[in-house]
C-alpha cells in the first residue's frame, strides 16, 4: 500500500462535469489499495473572479481580508469534491488550510509555510477516509489569521503534506500531460521529458514555466520528494521530477538505477511577468550597488537580472540595470525615488514590454557549444538581445515581448527539441 498525494489545479476542477471525474480517478487510486490525500485549487477563474471583485469594492484592500475573501475559492472545491466523492460510495472529508495544520508566518497575500501538523489527516486517514485539503492557504502561528502562499501555492501545499506525511509521490494534476521542453501553446511541437532532475525544475520555474511552482519543487528537494506531473484528462504517464543523483525510487517506472547520461537541454522557457528598471547616472563608487539593491530589497521587491554598464570616463557615472516581477514595478520606483538623494544617480526609466527567454539543461556543465548555438539560434531569428545572464545549468536572456514566442521556437528548434507530433493541452490554461 502507497500512500499518494494528489493536488488537481483550477482547470481540472472547473465545473460540475470535471469534479466528477476528478472524484472517479481518486476512488480508482482508493480502491488500487493506496491511501489517498488530495489538495484542490479553486474551480476555474475562480481566484481571479475574486480578485476583480475585491478591486471593484476597494482599489486597496487590506491584506488580511483579501486572503479571507480569496480563500473562499478553494474551500468551495473542497467542499463539492468531497460531496462528489461521498456519491462514489467512498467518504471523503474536507479541510481547510489551517484545520490540515498548515502553519505559516504572517505574511499576507505570500505566506510561506513553516510547519506542518497533519493530525487530523491523518486520523481521517486512518478511519479509511479521503481527506481534501483545501491548497493555497493555512493560518499565521502569531496573528492565528488566515494567509495564503501566493499564485500557485496550492502545489506548495501538497508537497508539504506529502513530506509531513512521509508520502511515496506527490501527484500534481494539470491539464497538460507533464513536463515539455517548452510551452506547448507557443511550441506547438514540444516534447514531453519523462524524467527531470530537481534543479532543472527549480530553474525552469524560476525562469517562467508554469506548470509546477517554484517554492513547490524548493520543498520537494529538501524533503526528497518525487513529483509526478500528469494530465487529469487523461491516464498516460506523465512528469517525474526527481534527485537524478540518488537510485530512482521504486514508484518511478523507468527501469534501473540513476540514468548515466541525461539530455543536453531539459527545456526553453519564457517569462512575460518581469520589467526592466534601470538607474541612470551612478556615481562610479563603492557601495553604490550596495545601497540601490538595499532600498529595493527593503521595499519587499525580488531582482533577478542585473546589469551595469561601464562608466563613462569624463562623468565618472554609470547605469545600472536589473529586472523584478512587473507587479513590484511601481514599489521599486519609489523606493529608489525616496533614496535618490542617498544614492546620488540622475534618473530612472523602466520598461514592461519585456521577455525573458531562458535555456535549462544540466547537460551544459560538460558539453561545449550550447552558448553558440543558442545565440545563433537569436541571431538568425533577428531577435536583439538587451541582457544576459547565466548558471551552471541556465541561460538567461531579455528581449522584447513582442517577439518572445518566435525566440522559444527558434532556441526550441536549434537544439533539436521538436517532436513529430503535436503536444496535447487538454484546457487551455497549463494548471
Amino acid at each position: 500500500m502507497s500512500l499518494i498525494v494528489q493536488k488537481y489545479g483550477g482547470s481540472s476542477v472547473a465545473d460540475a462535469t470535471s469534479v466528477r471525474r476528478v472524484a472517479r480517478r481518486i476512488v480508482e487510486t482508493k480502491r488500487a489499495g493506496n491511501d489517498v490525500v488530495v489538495v484542490v485549487s479553486a474551480m476555474g477563474d475562480t481566484t481571479d473572479e475574486l480578485l476583480d471583485l475585491a478591486t471593484e469594492v476597494s482599489p486597496n484592500p487590506p491584506g488580511r481580508e483579501l486572503d479571507m475573501l480569496l480563500t473562499a475559492g478553494e474551500r468551495i472545491s473542497m467542499a463539492v469534491l468531497a460531496m462528489a466523492i461521498h456519491d462514489l460510495g467512498e467518504e471523503g472529508r474536507s479541510y481547510t488550510g489551517s484545520q490540515a495544520g498548515l502553519i505559516t508566518d504572517s505574511a499576507h497575500g505570500a505566506a510561506r509555510i513553516i510547519d506542518v501538523t497533519p493530525g487530523r489527516i491523518r486520523h481521517a486517514i486512518a478511519e479509511g477516509a479521503i481527506p481534501i485539503v483545501a491548497g493555497f492557504q493555512g493560518v499565521s502561528y502569531e496573528s492565528k489569521d488566515i494567509t495564503t502562499l501566493g499564485r500557485g501555492g496550492s502545489d506548495t501545499t501538497a508537497v508539504a503534506l506529502a513530506a509531513a506525511l512521509g508520502a511515496d509521490v506527490c501527484e500534481i494534476y494539470t491539464d497538460v500531460d507533464g513536463v515539455f521542453s517548452a510551452d506547448p501553446r507557443v511550441v506547438p511541437a514540444a516534447r514531453q521529458v519523462p524524467l527531470i532532475a530537481h534543479e532543472e525544475m527549480l530553474e525552469l520555474a524560476a525562469a517562467g514555466a508554469k506548470v509546477l511552482h517554484l517554492r513547490c519543487v524548493e520543498y520537494a528537494r529538501r524533503s526528497e520528494i518525487p513529483i509526478h506531473v500528469r494530465s487529469s484528462f487523461s491516464d498516460r504517464q506523465g512528469t517525474w521530477v526527481v534527485d537524478l543523483t540518488q537510485p530512482l525510487p521504486d514508484i518511478v517506472p523507468i527501469a534501473g538505477g540513476t540514468p548515466v547520461e541525461q539530455p543536453i537541454i531539459a527545456g526553453v522557457a519564457h517569462d512575460l511577468n518581469d520589467c526592466k528598471i534601470t538607474v541612470v547616472g551612478v556615481p562610479d563608487r563603492p557601495g553604490e550597488a550596495a545601497l540601490i539593491f538595499t532600498a529595493v530589497a527593503d521595499a519587499g521587491v525580488n531582482v533577478d537580472m542585473i546589469v551595469q554598464n561601464v562608466s563613462v570616463e569624463e562623468t565618472g557615472l554609470t547605469d545600472v540595470t536589473f529586472t523584478c516581477p512587473v507587479a513590484s514595478r511601481q514599489v521599486a520606483l519609489d523606493a529608489l525615488t525616496a533614496a535618490q538623494e542617498l544614492v546620488g544617480y540622475r534618473d530612472l526609466r523602466s520598461d514592461d514590454g519585456i521577455a525573458k527567454i531562458s535555456l535549462v539543461g544540466a547537460g551544459m556543465r560538460s558539453h561545449p557549444g550550447v552558448s553558440a548555438t543558442f545565440f545563433k539560434a537569436l541571431a538568425d531569428a533577428g531577435i536583439n538581445i538587451s541582457m544576459i545572464t547565466t548558471s551552471e545549468i541556465r541561460i538567461s536572456v531579455v528581449t522584447s515581448k513582442d517577439v518572445a514566442e518566435d525566440a522559444v521556437r527558434a532556441v526550441h528548434t536549434a537544439f533539436g527539441l521538436d517532436a513529430d507530433g503535436e503536444a496535447v493541452v487538454y484546457a487551455g490554461t497549463g494548471r
